[in-house]
């Protein structure tokens, strides 16, 4: 596990994003990358039931890179990295924190590899509808965000240009400190999050690639 970055990549208009998924891969390949497989990060949201209490949510993030683990993160912003049988635990607790219905979010799509880097392009839907593209890039010799930015926005800005210039939230609250999966999680709910509020879906895109 290295430092990793998550953008948001636009749709342009005029384009589905299934074009823009291939013309993002085949950017990638062109560097040399190579296709090492699929992946897929999904986020389920709760909400406490308890009448006359304010309302808290709790966010359940999965990771298939670490299928044994299981990301709960609050609406506070903290993380708890527990193992997968804490989705159990959250059916328990059905009494106090249901599941938002239609919530469930997910951005899945190819992994690539090229030298130090891995490269992941996902497709991002809610309840089945397209909402965006998101693209992970990691740098996998150095867990020290401050240590290897640089690197990792030059790599950036060759794909997503001037986008890659905006250090996203959580690495600029931690440079100097170890990065973790979890700061890579909490990358995604931001961008779940900001998803989720869109009012109108972009053009449809197939997620079985």
């Amino acid at each position: 596990m290295g430092v990793v970055s998550v953008y948001m990549f636009p749709v342009p208009e005029g384009k589905s994003g299934q074009q823009v998924v291939e013309s993002l891969q085949k950017s990638i390949e062109l560097l040399g990358a190579t296709k090492t497989g699929n992946f897929c990060v999904d986020c389920e949201t709760f909400q406490t039931s308890i009448q006359n209490t304010q309302q808290r949510q709790v966010n359940i993030l999965h990771s298939s890179d670490h299928p044994a683990s299981c990301f709960a993160i609050l609406d506070a912003g903290t993380c708890l990295v527990a193992d997968s049988l804490f989705d159990g635990l959250m059916q328990k607790l059905k009494h106090y924190y249901q599941q938002r219905k239609g919530s469930k979010i997910e951005s899945k799509g190819q992994r690539y590899e090229f030298g130090d880097f891995v490269f992941k392009v996902g497709s991002v839907s809610l309840a089945s509808s397209f909402k965006g593209i998101l693209l992970e890039i990691e740098y996998c010799p150095c867990i020290i965000a401050g240590d290897c930015w640089g690197l990792l926005k030059e790599m950036a800005s060759s794909i997503v240009g001037n986008v890659a210039e905006q250090q996203p939230n959580v690495i600029k609250n931690k440079l100097e400190h170890v990065y973790t999966t979890a700061d890579t999680m909490c990358q995604y709910l931001e961008h779940f999050n900001n998803y989720k509020k869109q009012t109108i879906p972009p053009t449809a895109v197939s997620t079985g690639r």
